[in-house]
């Protein structure tokens, strides 16, 4: 991942709430920055609750400026200054996403590792998932994309059913991350691929994540 996807927490949210609300409110799209900040803080399908004030979401854009991931405008007379992401699916844009994929990637951004039930639930008013397994399947596609990996699935927590899934854009809220080896697919025409991808992107991330700590050991040494 390249390092201006290397997001803080502040810039994980804001992204998110600016993916969210360009399709949950396309007419309030882009967002003020007073209607940000209340996106930021909202108390429902956030995790965790922040308590950002104007002060911090406009040096968060700030930052967010500077990698280019978000632009501003202002128009039709109005002096109030509004925010638009440049994250994905945009011509300025690194990469592109699919609804589904969309849909996944913001919810993880605004509350960090879930369960594939968890993010259907989640994404109904961003995608629309038939059932689990279609999560499993996007996510898989997530996890395996050659200009990725954009996700990868944790070490299932002890007494639950289901793995959650983290995605790789930056810090993760928590101060270990465990990553998991890769299930086994049922048997099909393409199993032995996706195994196959799911395996290279697993060894990615890992590795991704043994420089990151190795990076912050010795910068604390």
């Amino acid at each position: 991942m390249a390092n201006k996807f290397d997001l803080t927490l502040n810039e994980q949210r804001v992204i998110g709430c600016l993916l969210e609300k360009e399709i949950t409110t396309p007419d309030q799209y882009p967002l003020s920055l007073n209607g940000l900040t209340n996106a930021c803080n909202q108390k429902s399908n956030r995790e965790p609750v922040l308590n950002l004030s104007e002060d911090d979401v406009q040096a968060t854009l700030d930052a967010l400026k500077e990698k280019r991931l978000i632009s501003n405008e202002t128009g039709f007379g109005s002096r109030v200054v509004k925010y638009r992401h440049r994250f994905c699916n945009t011509e300025f844009g690194d990469f592109s996403l699919s609804g589904q994929e969309l849909g996944v990637v913001c919810v993880m951004l605004l509350r960090g590792p879930q369960t594939p039930g968890e993010l259907r639930t989640r994404t109904n008013r961003l995608c629309e998932f038939n059932d689990v397994s279609e999560v499993d399947s996007v996510l898989g596609q997530l996890a395996a994309r050659s200009d990725g990996p954009f996700v990868v699935r944790l070490e299932r927590e002890p007494g639950k059913r289901e793995s959650r899934y983290q995605h790789l854009f930056g810090e993760h809220g928590a101060d270990k991350v465990v990553i998991s080896e890769p299930e086994n697919i049922p048997d099909s025409p393409h199993s032995e691929l996706v195994q196959l991808q799911q395996k290279v992107a697993y060894l990615e991330a890992k590795l991704a994540y043994l420089y990151e700590h190795l990076d912050m050991k010795f910068e604390g040494d």
